[in-house]
C-alpha cells in the first residue's frame, strides 16, 4: 500500500505541472490589464509631468507584480519577433506590436515608430490647453490612443487624417509638429517602406532561463505566496484564510448531516425494497433534489427569515460576536445564523447519496453470502450493518472523494444568497472584479484537493474491501 501511495504522489507532480501551465496560460491571456485595473489610470493624462508620473507608476507597479519578466523559460517564434518584446509595458500596446510584426516583419522600424508615437504623445501632453485648442487636443489624444492599438493600414491612415488638420489649424500645436512628422515618416518610410514579412517564416527559439513569470509564480505558490489581490492589494493568502474557514465549517457539517441521514435511509429502503415506505421516501427525496438551490434559499428567507411570514432565523450574515462571549455563546450565535444555509447545503445531496446507498445495498443483498447469513438465522440488522453495509460502501467512498474540492471552492449561490463571507462568495466577487490571482489560486487548490480526494478514496477502497489490493502478488 505504501508503495502505491508513493507512486500516486509521484504522479501528482506532472499532473500539477500541467494544471499549473494551463492555469498560467489562462492568467496571461485573459482580457484586461491588471496594472491598469489596480492603478485605475485615466487615458487623459493632462500635463506632460502627469503623463510621465503615470507612466512611471505603471512601470513600477508592473515590476512589483513581476509582469516585466518574460512569460516562460523559452519562447518559440520567428525571426521577425524580438526576444525582448515583453519589456514593452502596456499590454494592449504589446499585442498591437505583435500584429504589426506579423504584418510587416521589421522589428527595428516598428520599434522606432512606437517610440516616435510615445514622444508625440508626450509633446502633445506638454502643450497648455486653452479655449481655442481644447477640442483639438482632445481629438489628437484620442487618435493617439487609437494608433497604439491600430495595425490595419487603412485604420492608421484614418487616424493620421484626423490629427493632421488639428496640428495645422492651431498655432499652439505647432510645437508638436516635428514629433508628429517623425511618427508619419517612421510609419511610411520605415514600417511600410522597409517591411520584411518573409522573416516571420523563419523559426526562432528565445531562451530566458529561470527569471521568468511562470517560474516566479509557481515557486512562490509552492512557498505559500499566492500573489496580490487586484481588488484591495492584500496578499491572496490573507483573503483566502479569512474566507476559507466559513466554507470548511459549512462543508464539514453538511457532509456529516448528509451522510448521517441518507445512509441509514438508503439501507432501510434497500431492506424493504419497493415497499410503501421505500416509495414515499424516494419520492420525497427526489422532489427535494429537483428543487433549485437558489429557489429554496429564497423560499427559506421569505418564509422563515423575516421576509413576508415568520422571522425565526436571520436571513444573512454569520452573526456579531464580542470578545466577552464564551464558547457556548459564540456557538449559539453562529448556529442560529447558519441554520438556513445549512439546510440549503444539505438537502440537495440527500437524494443523490440516498439513491447510491440504496442501489449498492440492493445489489449486495442479492449476493450468495447474504442468503447464507440469512439461512443461518442471523439477525436482520446484523446482516444489514455488519455484512451488507461494508460491502456497499464503494460508491459512497467515490462520492466522498468529490467533496474535497468543495472545501476551497465553496457554494457560490448559497454563500451569496445568505451573505456568508466564505470561499464561494469570495470567488464570485473575484470573477466580477477580474481578480485573477484569487481565481487561479482557487483553481490550483481545487485541483490539488481533487487529487488528494481520489487518493484517499483509493486507500479507503482497500480498507473496506480486502479483495482490492494495490500490491502485486
Amino acid at each position: 500500500m505504501l508503495k502505491y501511495v508513493l507512486k500516486r504522489i509521484a504522479i501528482f507532480i506532472p499532473t500539477l505541472f500541467v494544471i499549473s501551465l494551463i492555469t498560467f496560460y489562462l492568467s496571461v491571456n485573459v482580457p484586461g490589464d491588471p496594472v491598469e485595473q489596480m492603478l485605475n489610470n485615466n487615458s487623459d493624462l493632462g500635463s506632460s509631468a502627469n503623463a510621465q508620473a503615470s507612466e512611471r507608476a505603471y512601470v513600477d507597479k508592473r515590476a512589483q507584480l513581476g509582469l516585466d519578466l518574460p512569460l516562460f523559460y523559452f519562447s518559440l517564434g520567428n525571426a521577425a519577433e524580438p526576444k525582448n518584446l515583453y519589456e514593452v509595458p502596456k499590454k494592449f500596446h504589446r499585442q498591437n506590436l505583435e500584429r504589426l510584426i506579423d504584418k510587416y516583419g521589421d522589428w527595428t522600424e516598428i520599434r522606432k515608430y512606437y517610440q516616435s508615437l510615445k514622444d508625440f504623445e508626450v509633446a502633445i501632453a506638454g502643450i497648455p490647453r486653452d479655449s481655442a485648442n481644447a477640442d483639438a487636443l482632445i481629438n489628437i489624444k484620442g487618435n493617439i490612443q487609437k494608433l497604439y492599438i491600430s495595425y490595419d493600414d487603412n485604420a492608421i491612415r484614418s487616424d493620421f487624417k484626423e490629427i493632421t488638420p488639428a496640428i495645422n489649424e492651431h498655432a499652439s500645436l505647432q510645437l508638436a509638429r516635428p514629433a508628429y512628422q517623425a511618427v508619419l515618416d517612421d510609419y511610411e518610410k520605415g514600417v511600410k517602406g522597409k517591411a520584411t514579412p518573409m522573416k516571420k517564416y523563419i523559426p526562432a527559439l528565445h531562451w530566458y532561463g529561470l527569471n521568468n513569470q511562470y517560474h516566479q509564480w509557481i515557486t512562490k505558490f509552492m512557498k505559500g505566496d499566492f500573489g496580490i489581490s487586484y481588488q484591495d492589494q492584500r496578499p491572496v493568502k490573507t483573503v483566502i484564510w479569512e474566507a476559507v474557514h466559513w466554507t470548511v465549517m459549512l462543508s464539514i457539517f453538511s457532509i456529516i448531516l448528509t451522510y448521517l441521514i441518507s445512509i441509514p435511509l438508503g439501507i432501510k429502503a434497500a431492506a424493504k425494497k419497493d415497499s410503501r415506505r421505500d416509495k414515499i421516501m424516494s419520492t420525497i427525496l427526489f422532489m427535494l433534489y429537483s428543487l433549485p438551490v437558489f429557489w429554496v434559499a429564497t423560499l427559506l428567507i421569505m418564509f422563515l427569515g423575516g421576509g413576508d411570514f415568520l422571522s425565526w432565523f436571520p436571513a444573512y450574515g454569520v452573526g456579531e460576536i464580542s470578545s466577552d462571549d464564551n464558547f457556548f455563546q459564540i456557538f449559539g450565535i453562529r448556529f442560529y445564523h447558519l441554520v438556513l444555509p445549512m439546510i440549503c447545503f444539505t438537502y440537495g445531496g440527500l437524494a443523490f447519496l440516498y439513491r447510491q446507498m440504496r442501489g449498492a445495498m440492493i445489489n449486495t443483498l442479492t449476493q450468495d453470502y447474504i442468503r447464507t447469513a440469512r439461512a443461518k438465522g442471523l439477525d436482520e440488522n446484523k446482516i444489514l450493518w455488519k455484512h451488507a453495509f461494508k460491502n456497499s460502501l464503494l460508491p459512497i467512498i467515490t462520492l466522498f472523494a468529490n467533496v474535497f474540492p468543495l472545501i476551497i471552492s465553496g457554494a457560490i449561490i448559497i454563500e451569496n444568497k445568505f451573505s456568508i463571507p466564505g470561499m464561494g462568495k469570495t470567488a464570485i466577487e473575484a470573477i466580477h472584479a477580474r481578480n485573477y490571482p484569487m481565481i487561479y489560486t482557487i483553481v490550483m487548490f481545487s485541483a490539488i484537493l481533487t487529487m488528494i480526494g481520489y487518493l484517499i478514496a483509493d486507500i479507503l477502497y482497500a480498507m473496506v474491501d480486502p479483495r482490492i489490493s494495490y500490491s502485486k502478488k
